[in-house]
């Protein structure tokens, strides 16, 4: 069952057009990758999702509602998070505040923040003052605090060493575990296609493959635009 799906979905800034005819769904329990070069358009698929940016043409459902033409916040309490690139954090506040600022209401946040800092226990320390892992990590676990059942991630592993990359990756792999859907933009393509149950391969705009993790890890396209073989 399609949790999300967009319909030849156009979105774009003033007279550039991004992306063109997107359509694609995420099942209940996935986790999708969306991958791609730079400027191909993922940023602005996740932003037109989330309502940050109107679509020009096409449909966004979630649960078969559409959620297109709606505001941020409207996207969010039916059950969207979305994960920035490059973090955004207050990095004069603490983790716990950063944490904080994602709780949709006082009801949910101590829960919340149980769950978060089983992942991500640094609830006292500035958040400017973390590593570029535990920043990424704190952004994270900011998302989980919304309680998504969908959530976003924008190059969680953008800028990161090695070590913070694998630890980001088992890390979104326990969040789908406990039935978190995840859609993932991504630029270590190995990694993604590692993690992802299915994906979309999104190039100048528009979609020119998908299929299961197993098919785009042997396509021949992937493997040389994106994989180095």
């Amino acid at each position: 069952m399609s949790l999300l799906r967009l319909d030849s979905v156009e979105a774009g800034y003033r007279d550039l057009v991004a992306v063109r005819d997107v359509s694609l769904s995420v099942g209940v329990g996935e986790v999708v990758a969306l991958i791609g070069g730079n400027g191909a358009g993922k940023t602005t698929t996740l932003r037109a999702i989330t309502g940050l940016l109107p679509l020009r043409r096409g449909r966004i459902e979630l649960d078969g509602e559409r959620v297109d033409g709606r505001a941020p916040s409207h996207v969010v309490a039916r059950g969207i998070a979305h994960v920035p690139e490059g973090r955004q954090l207050f990095p004069t506040l603490s983790v716990r505040d950063n944490l904080e600022l994602g709780a949709r209401d006082r009801a949910g946040r101590a829960a919340g923040l149980d769950s978060v800092f089983a992942l991500f226990p640094r609830e006292r320390q500035l958040a400017g003052t973390l590593s570029g892992g535990e920043q990424q990590m704190c952004a994270i676990g900011r998302g989980l605090m919304a309680r998504p059942r969908l959530l976003l991630l924008d190059e969680p592993s953008l800028g990161l060493a090695p070590v913070m990359v694998k630890l980001i990756f088992e890390t979104l792999a326990a969040i789908n575990a406990t039935g978190t859907t995840i859609l993932l933009v991504e630029q270590n393509v190995a990694r993604a296609l590692a993690l992802a149950h299915r994906a979309y391969v999104l190039e100048n705009g528009r979609i020119v493959l998908e299929g299961p993790r197993a098919a785009l890890q042997q396509s021949a396209h992937v493997k040389q635009a994106y994989l180095g073989l």
